[in-house]
């Protein structure tokens, strides 16, 4: 898995990994409700500040109806932190048992250059036949313990992800992207109106594929 050039596993923050179960999901007592409408904020922040630094950091947070919402903070033992960066990634990785390949294969500075080269920022609804994506939102690997740091990722049940029951049970499933910006740190967003469910109705998704809140 390893071999090439390329960091197949990457440097990620999942809030839920990380310990805040009640961060990201549908409606109450969630922090960000993922039925209603929702905007995601992506920063590179680089050693000097300027287009042409290193990078070191990348920071998100979400803006929902008016308001902005930080990211969660790690609750895991020994990783600090909210955002990406060097030792954060080598902590998370060191605490969950993961292979660093991240900081092995160069860490943010090595991201930073691939940027300066130029990516192609793909976005899409996709399901997986390798892993059931499992590892998103579920308990992955399947042989360890869920109690164990790192393993649970989120509350989706472990026979509910395969691609063959997702086409079956959600044929409709639908997911919208609008209002795509790039530009300097703090132009690229505002205040979001919050106007209620992106989706229209939501019964068709109970607990079985995610946490309702109830």
């Amino acid at each position: 898995r390893y071999d090439g050039v390329c960091d197949k596993d990457g440097c990620d923050f999942n809030p839920w990994r990380m310990g805040n179960h009640t961060f990201y999901g549908r409606g109450q007592p969630f922090v960000t409700d993922s039925t209603k409408k929702l905007t995601v904020v992506t920063q590179f922040i680089t050693s000097d500040g300027s287009d042409d630094g290193d990078l070191v950091e990348i920071r998100r947070f979400y803006v929902q109806d008016g308001k902005m919402i930080p990211n969660s903070e790690s609750l895991i033992a020994g990783v600090a932190g909210n955002s990406l960066t060097d030792e954060f990634c080598h902590d998370m990785k060191n605490a969950f048992g993961d292979i660093d390949d991240f900081n092995l294969k160069g860490g943010m500075k090595a991201m930073g250059e691939a940027l300066d080269r130029g990516l192609v920022l793909v976005m899409s609804i996709w399901d997986d036949p390798l892993a059931n994506m499992l590892w998103l939102d579920s308990d992955y690997p399947l042989n360890k313990n869920p109690s164990t740091p790192g393993v649970n990722r989120g509350p989706c049940k472990t026979d509910t992800g395969s691609p063959a029951y997702l086409r079956k049970k959600y044929p409709g499933a639908s997911v919208r992207y609008s209002e795509i910006k790039v530009g300097a740190i703090g132009t690229t967003f505002g205040s979001t109106t919050g106007d209620g469910d992106a989706h229209g109705d939501d019964a068709g998704y109970g607990s079985d594929r995610r946490l309702d809140g109830s």
